[in-house]
C-alpha cells in the first residue's frame, strides 16, 4: 500500500510534552510512498530566533536520524538524557500480507476475503500511525528540553524549507557504529570491573543498580505484552471463517436453524471487531509504551556510562598528577589536565542527577496515564463482549 495519509492523532505519550508555549512541534500531516515517509512538522513559536512565529517543513526519517546523532556526537549534552530516535518506518510484513492475500485462494470465500483485508488494512494504518506518533513524540521532547530546543541543529530542522540532504547510513557506518557499541560495552565492564573503580555518589550507584534491571525487565515486559497483543489478533482473525460459515449455512438452511445461524454469525463478526480493538488499544497503550521506555531507559543508561567514563577520566588523571609530582615533571600539564576532567565529571555529575530525577518523574507519570485509560478501555471492550452474549442468548431461546 502506498499513498497513504492521514492527519495523525495525539500520542499517548505526547500529552505532557507541550508545557511551555514558546515553542510547540506537531506533525500535522504525513504520507505514506513505497519506500518512504513524508512526515509534514508544524512549529508555533515566540523564540527570537525564528523569522515567524508560525511555518511548516517536510522531512523524511533519515533526517529525524540525522538530528538525534548531531544531539549524541555533541560534548556538550554529554550530562542529558537524549531522547531515543524514532525507529525506522517498516510497513514490509503489512504489504506482504496484502500481497499474498491478493494472490488469491480457492478456499477463502468472498466474504472472508473482504474482511481478511479490512484487517490487514487496519493493522497497516495502526503501523503508519505509530510511525507518526514516534516521529513526533522524539521532537516534542527536544523542544520541551530547556538546553535541547536550543540548540541550531534543531532550530535548521524546523524551520530550513528545503530538504536537508542527508543520507542513511552505508554498511560500513553501520558496521562502524554496531563495534562503537561492543567497545563502549567493554570499557564499561572493564572500568567497573578490572580496574576496581568504585562509583563516588551513592545517588548514582542506586540509579545504575536500578536501571540495569528496569531496562531488563521493561524489555521482558514489552515481549510478553506483544505475546497478549498478538493473541488477541489471532482470536479476532479466527472469528473470520466462523462466521462466515454460520453465515453460510443462515443461507441455505429454510427451516427454524436459519435465524439462529444468522444471528450466530452476526455474533461471531461483532466479537472480531471488539477483540480487534482490544488489541489495537493494547498495542498502543502498553506495548508501544513499554517498547519506547526499553529506548528510553536504554538512553538513560548510555547518560550513566558517559558520566563513568568522565569519572574513569577523572581517576587516571589524579593518578598522572601524582605521577608527573614524583618525577617533577610537567606537573602543570598534568594539574591542567586533572582540573579539566574534574570539571568536566562535576559537570556530568550536576546534570546528570536533574535528568535522571526527571526521568523518573516522567515514566511515572506516563505508566500511570497509559495504565489507567487501558484499564478503562478494557472494562469497556469487556461490557460491550458481554452484552453481546446475552443479547444472541435472548434471541436464540426465544425470550421477549
Amino acid at each position: 500500500m502506498s499513498g497513504t495519509s492521514l492527519p495523525p492523532q495525539p500520542s499517548s505519550m505526547s500529552a505532557d510534552l507541550q508545557g511551555d508555549s514558546s515553542l510547540q512541534v506537531e506533525i500535522s500531516d504525513a504520507v505514506s510512498e513505497r519506500d518512504k515517509v513524508k512526515f509534514t512538522v508544524q512549529t508555533k513559536s515566540c523564540v527570537p530566533h525564528f523569522a515567524r512565529t508560525e511555518f511548516s517543513v517536510v522531512r523524511h526519517h533519515e533526517e529525524f536520524i540525522w538530528l538525534h546523532n548531531a544531539y549524541v556526537e555533541n560534548e556538550e549534552y554529554a550530562g542529558l538524557i537524549i531522547p531515543p530516535a524514532p525507529p525506522r518506518p517498516d510497513f514490509e510484513a503489512s504489504r506482504e500480507k496484502l500481497q499474498k492475500l491478493g494472490e488469491g485462494d480457492s478456499s477463502v470465500t468472498r466474504e472472508e476475503f473482504a474482511k481478511m483485508k479490512e484487517e490487514l488494512e487496519a493493522e497497516y494504518l495502526a503501523i503508519f500511525k505509530k510511525t507518526v506518533a514516534m516521529h513526533e513524540v522524539f521532537l516534542q521532547r527536544l523542544a520541551a528540553h530547556p538546553t535541547l530546543r536550543r540548540d541550531h541543529n534543531f532550530f535548521v530542522f524546523l524551520e530550513y524549507g528545503q530538504d536537508l540532504s542527508v543520507r542513511g547510513k552505508n554498511r560500513k557506518e553501520l558496521l562502524g557504529g554496531f563495534l562503537r557499541n561492543i567497545v563502549k560495552s567493554a570499557d564499561e565492564a572493564l572500568i567497573t570491573g578490572m580496574s576496581g573503580l568504585k562509583e563516588v555518589d551513592d545517588f548514582f550507584e542506586h540509579e545504575r543498580t536500578f536501571l540495569l534491571e528496569y531496562h531488563t525487565r521493561i524489555r521482558d515486559a514489552c515481549l510478553r505484552a506483544d505475546r497478549v497483543m498478538h493473541s488477541h489478533k489471532c482470536l479476532a482473525d479466527d472469528y473470520i471463517p466462523i462466521s462466515a460459515a454460520l453465515s453460510s449455512l443462515g443461507t441455505q438452511e429454510v427451516n427454524q436453524l436459519k435465524t439462529s445461524f444468522l444471528k450466530l454469525a452476526e455474533l461471531f463478526e461483532r466479537l472480531r471487531k471488539v477483540e480487534g480493538r482490544v488489541a489495537s488499544d493494547e498495542d498502543l497503550k502498553l506495548s508501544d509504551m513499554l517498547r519506547y521506555y526499553v529506548r528510553d531507559s536504554q538512553a538513560a543508561k548510555d547518560l550513566l556510562y558517559r558520566r563513568l567514563r568522565a569519572l574513569a577520566d577523572y581517576e587516571n588523571a589524579n593518578k598522572a598528577l601524582d605521577k608527573a609530582r614524583t618525577r617533577n615533571r610537567e606537573v602543570r600539564t598534568a594539574e591542567s589536565h586533572q582540573q579539566l576532567c574534574c570539571q568536566r565529571f562535576e559537570r556530568l555529575s550536576d546534570s546528570a542527577k536533574q535528568e535522571l530525577m526527571d526521568f523518573r518523574f516522567r515514566r511515572v507519570s506516563s505508566f500511570r496515564k497509559n495504565l489507567i485509560e487501558l484499564a478503562e478501555l478494557e472494562l469497556k471492550h469487556a461490557k460491550a463482549s458481554t452484552l453481546l452474549l446475552r443479547n444472541t442468548l435472548v434471541i436464540l431461546k426465544g425470550e421477549p
